[in-house]
């Protein structure tokens, strides 16, 4: 009964875990839209863009974090973390079609997403 419980607990756990990670990239989303909407120098076009700079900027995210420890939010780990927010910010542009950033887009890009993301509750870019 005990091996029954924990395995719908892990079930529970693994359906949890995929929303909040759907939820993540759709919030990143829209954070990202309004960002490329307000900087001078960022556009992305394109929904299927948007979603796709989403993915590439939550894994890079991730992947810093695992192998650093360092966190790549705009206001993360103040100005390492901004660095590294710009740097991957432009660098997604490299694999994202319909998305155009420019050095100083990356960086005034990375404030104002630091800045939504103050603004919005929840972990995003």
């Amino acid at each position: 009964m005990s091996e029954e419980r924990n395995r719908n607990r892990n079930r529970a756990q693994e359906s949890d875990s995929w929303t909040g990670l759907i939820l993540r990239v759709i919030l990143s989303a829209i954070v990202l839209s309004i960002a490329a909407f307000l900087t001078p120098g960022f556009s992305i076009q394109g929904i299927w863009s948007v979603l796709m700079a989403a993915v590439v900027i939550s894994v890079a995210d991730y992947l810093i974090q695992r192998f650093t420890g360092l966190d790549a939010s705009p206001f993360g780990r103040g100005i390492v973390g901004f660095i590294i927010a710009a740097i991957v910010l432009y660098a997604t542009q490299l694999l994202v079609p319909d998305m155009s950033v420019t050095f100083w887009g990356a960086v005034i890009g990375s404030l104002m997403i630091g800045i939504i993301d103050i603004i919005i509750p929840g972990k995003t870019v």
